[in-house]
Order: C-alpha cells, then sequence, then structure tokens
C-alpha cells in the first residue's frame, strides 16, 4: 500500500517534485537519526541523572575491575548497607575511592580478624561480594558506633583494601559522598554490580 505522502508527491507538478532518494541513503538517514536520538538521551541521562566514574585500582574485585566504568547517581540520598559509593572527602591516598557502605550512622560494627566475621549490631554479615576473608586490621580498634551523618565503608577485595579501617580514611562524613554507582556501562553488557542476595 502507498503511503499517502507518497500520492500526494505524485499529484506534483514536476518541477516541484522533490528528488528522489536511493533506498541506501534513505537507510543512512534512519541510522544516522536513531544514533543521534541515543546519544541525546545518554547526553541527557549523564547530565541530570548520572555522572560517569571510573575504576581506578583493585579494591573492589571481584565486583568492579580496574579499568569499569560506573553510572552514578548524584541525586540525593541517604547511603543504606550494601551501597557501592563514590567519596570525595579527603584522605591520605589523595583520590576519590570507590567503596561499599558496610555501616551507617548509629550502627556498631566489629571484625573479629581471628574468625573474619563482620559484625553490625550483633549479626554476622552475609557477604558473598567480597574476594577473601577479612584478615586486614590496619590500625583502628573494635567494636565501634558510627556516629549519625557518617558511615563506615570498606573494599570488596577486603585484603587489599585500604579503607574505614585506616585512620588515614577513617569514618565517612555523608556530605563528601558523590553518589550511589547504579550500574556499570563499561565493558558493555556487563551492567550488574549488586549481588541478587537479600540479607
Amino acid at each position: 500500500m502507498r503511503r499517502i505522502d507518497e500520492f500526494w508527491i505524485e499529484l506534483l507538478p514536476p518541477a516541484q517534485k522533490p528528488p528522489k532518494v536511493s533506498r541506501g541513503w534513505l537507510f543512512f538517514y534512519e541510522w544516522l537519526d536513531s544514533v543521534i536520538g541515543a546519544i541525546l538521551i545518554i547526553f541527557l541521562l549523564f547530565t541530570f541523572l548520572y555522572r560517569p566514574v571510573g575504576v581506578d585500582g583493585a579494591s573492589m574485585v571481584p565486583t568492579l575491575e580496574d579499568g569499569d566504568w560506573l553510572a552514578v547517581s548524584t541525586l540525593t540520598f541517604r547511603p543504606k548497607t550494601k551501597d557501592i559509593v563514590v567519596i570525595t572527602q579527603p584522605n591520605d591516598v589523595h583520590e576519590p575511592l570507590i567503596k561499599r557502605v558496610i555501616a551507617v550512622g548509629g550502627d556498631t560494627i566489629d571484625i573479629n580478624f581471628a574468625s573474619h566475621k563482620v559484625i553490625v549490631n550483633g549479626e554476622v554479615l552475609n557477604e558473598p561480594y567480597i574476594a577473601e576473608k577479612t584478615s586486614r586490621k590496619f590500625d583502628t580498634d573494635f567494636p565501634i558506633t558510627i556516629p549519625r551523618g557518617y558511615v563506615f565503608v570498606m573494599g570488596d577485595n577486603r585484603n587489599q583494601s585500604k579503607d574505614s579501617r585506616a585512620s588515614g580514611i577513617g569514618l565517612i562524613d555523608e556530605r563528601y559522598i558523590l553518589g550511589k554507582a547504579q550500574f556499570r556501562f563499561i565493558p558493555f553488557g556487563n551492567f550488574t554490580i549488586y549481588s541478587t542476595d537479600k540479607k
């Protein structure tokens, strides 16, 4: 069936008819229109909803690898246990950090480095996301109660991560949390960064 616009074009005098475009050019124009539309959507997403942040180092292995890129939501939120966050608080490694929230304000955290158990409010955490058992202590004495407005963070690669266990990083003031990592967009196709475990 002919399109209505094609029917009306046929009725025009020859001098007013638009030049015919080959099917190849039509396909190219449609493809270009789709690409430009996708780029605009991505631009709007990363302007108003997300900020791209690259992973540097191995402190979040196996969840995140060096060179991964994350979409970080910078909208106002309250950090929760197990959120992966980007931290801009000044520290002795002199760079932003990507870590996992282990305890929030009001929680009491204890780490038994002999049994490798992380205990929050008397309950041992189920941590399927870590690379290996927690055995590196640094210089923080446990147990500690987290003040309101602060969080305690650790990397998933527990024995290769400098985090809130070290006084050079310490507790994180929530005002220095840039945002929550929502998903990974590079490498493409491997978007998930959170365990499906609900505990």
